[in-house]
């Protein structure tokens, strides 16, 4: 009788993270579905936009005055910096989804959100 094929106990996984990886801020997320039945995540951060150019006023005497920037005082312009470009299929939407609820429900079981949270630079909270 011909043996099927040989398994491994487990897998052990590493982590190596490459030079340029980062920390990354998020204050939202625009995408959807791709034309590959892709999920497609545009992580973003928000600013206001910055004026193209500001000028200060000289005194007679030689002070400086207050910047002035030309802003439009009816529309607040926000950038949406796209940081980061995530595209997923479905079966890793669906683990991340599960692993995001499992954190978030930890999170919510410590009341104040985090068992990490520092109390007066006494170390993590016991």
């Amino acid at each position: 009788m011909a043996e099927g094929p040989k398994y491994p106990l487990k897998i052990k996984y590493e982590y190596v993270g490459a030079e340029n990886v980062r920390p990354s801020l998020v204050h939202g997320v625009w995408g959807g579905i791709n034309a590959h039945g892709e999920i497609e995540l545009n992580f973003y951060t928000e600013s206001d936009k910055l004026p193209e150019t500001s000028e200060q006023l000289v005194h007679p005497d030689g002070q400086v005055g207050p910047e002035i920037a030309a802003l439009d005082e009816e529309t607040r312009c926000v950038v949406r910096r796209i940081d980061q470009r995530i595209i997923v299929s479905y079966q890793t939407a669906r683990a991340l989804l599960d692993w995001l609820d499992e954190k978030v429900q930890a999170l919510e079981l410590e009341g104040e959100g985090s068992p990490y949270f520092f109390d007066e630079g006494k170390g993590p909270a016991q």
